[in-house]
């Protein structure tokens, strides 16, 4: 977390290469302390010392496991401060009891048993945790949390396909109001649990059903008249409904989103269904989707394998920029296109691998797109790990903060560029510089000095 207040000291708790003094004077700061709590790795006994000396049991809460050494581990579990012994466990049980998240290995560290034990404890909200967390557990495991007496635990082991439900138990599954949603959307059904769930008065059932990827086409059928637009699209995108049936869905939606309605418009921009069964299509079912008015389905097609030349080539130069993203995946996409398009579009961070890692991306571009108008094509100039230092400064000058951090963060920043970033008015291109591995230990002294530590 970078502070706001004493970015340098937050960002230097981060630095790879601090040594173990700078580590234990940052401890006595509470910037430090959360820069420290960043940091991956063990941390030496020296350090920890210092956190539990100059923290609270919020900073004990990151004092557990390999992180620290077995020494430093017993003095926690023998601390005369509760709040300080028990902070990760106090901190995993309000996680279970909150129902957030939490790994199956924390479960156990906390818990001190392993997961076959966990998952038969006392307590519903960590029998739950366990199903949520537990993702390969054995299916005699599974059939025990399905039939567990509490709802909640049920439903956190309906949650994902993954271990699944067996055929045997669908039916108790579908009838259980706590399990029934989870289960509709992916277990295959029969006719007479299709009828018995569309004759439900929740519209979450309706749609879970209608994302079912298993539905026959008499039951796709069933759903055309419906008034939902989530179920409309989720018909619209079967495999099982012709082209001008298609048409009218979406039309209708479209319609709707026109007339205001939120939920047309949630259905049609953020709804979670996807032709997804067109990627096992055969090619020539899959080839007739080249020209789908509906961006889904070319996004899709995109994402396919063993697609001939003149398919790519339309898909390289779809209209939507999503389609030729997906389609610059494929293994073999040509040079060219993955320059011209990150160079016309930039790249999108949260989906990895990025384009310019791409092994037919041309790195010895990267450089070239320091100079491009958009400040997002700039960015990616900064993956290239030798960029030189005049390209670096010039990025460092720009406006935009996000481009001043990519430099603060390079590998290859100079001394000087990193005493401009660690002044600079934005907090976290001051943190992100502090955090640099080239930064050097006078320097990182110069920042203790000056923060009087």
């Amino acid at each position: 977390m970078t502070s706001l207040h004493h970015p340098q000291l937050s960002g230097l708790g981060r630095n790879p290469t601090a040594p173990q003094d700078v580590l234990v004077r940052l401890a006595t700061h509470k910037a430090g302390r959360h820069g420290i709590s960043q940091r991956r790795g063990r941390l030496e006994d020296a350090v920890a010392e210092a956190l539990l000396t100059h923290g609270d049991d919020n900073t004990a809460v990151g004092l557990h496991g390999d992180r620290i050494s077995p020494e430093m581990r017993r003095r926690i579990a023998e601390h005369p401060d509760p709040a300080i012994r028990d902070a990760y466990t106090d901190f995993v049980r309000h996680t279970v009891q909150c129902k957030v998240p939490i790994g199956i290995d924390d479960l156990e560290e906390a818990y001190d048993q392993p997961r076959t034990a966990l998952v038969s404890a006392p307590s519903p909200s960590l029998r739950a945790a366990v199903a949520r967390a537990w993702y390969d557990r054995p299916l005699a495991v599974q059939v025990e949390l399905l039939a567990d007496t509490e709802p909640q635990v049920r439903a956190a082991a309906t949650e994902h396909r993954q271990p699944g439900v067996p055929p045997e138990w669908r039916q108790r599954c579908l009838a259980d109001p706590a399990t029934c949603v989870n289960v509709a959307r992916y277990v295959p059904l029969t006719s007479e649990q299709f009828a018995q769930l569309m004759r439900s008065e929740e519209e979450e059932v309706h749609q879970a059903v209608a994302r079912n990827p298993h539905l026959s086409a008499e039951m796709v059928a069933r759903l055309l008249d419906t008034d939902d637009p989530h179920v409309r699209i989720a018909a619209a995108q079967s495999r099982h409904v012709d082209a001008e049936t298609r048409d009218r869905l979406y039309a209708l939606v479209e319609a709707e989103r026109a007339d205001g309605s939120i939920e047309a418009e949630v259905a049609l921009s953020w709804g979670s269904a996807e032709p997804d069964w067109l990627r096992e299509a055969p090619l020539d079912e899959q080839m007739a989707y080249l020209d789908c008015p509906y961006p889904t389905f070319r996004r899709v097609l995109a994402s396919c394998h063993d697609l001939p030349q003149e398919a790519w080539r339309r898909l390289d130069n779809d209209p939507e920029l999503q389609v030729r993203r997906a389609a610059a995946r494929r293994p073999d996409t040509p040079p060219k296109v993955l320059e011209d398009l990150v160079r016309a579009h930039g790249d999108v961070f949260h989906i990895r691998p990025l384009l310019v890692d791409h092994p037919n991306f041309p790195r010895h571009m990267l450089r070239t797109l320091v100079d491009e108008p958009s400040p997002s094509v700039r960015l990616l100039a900064l993956q290239d790990p030798d960029l030189p230092v005049p390209d670096l400064q010039q990025l460092a000058a720009a406006p935009e903060s996000f481009l001043r951090r990519g430099v603060a963060r390079h590998p290859n920043i100079t001394d000087g560029l990193l005493e401009q970033l660690l002044s600079d008015p934005d907090p976290q291109v001051a943190d992100d510089a502090a955090a640099n591995s080239a930064l050097r230990p006078t320097q990182m002294y110069r920042i203790l000095t000056a923060a009087r530590l």
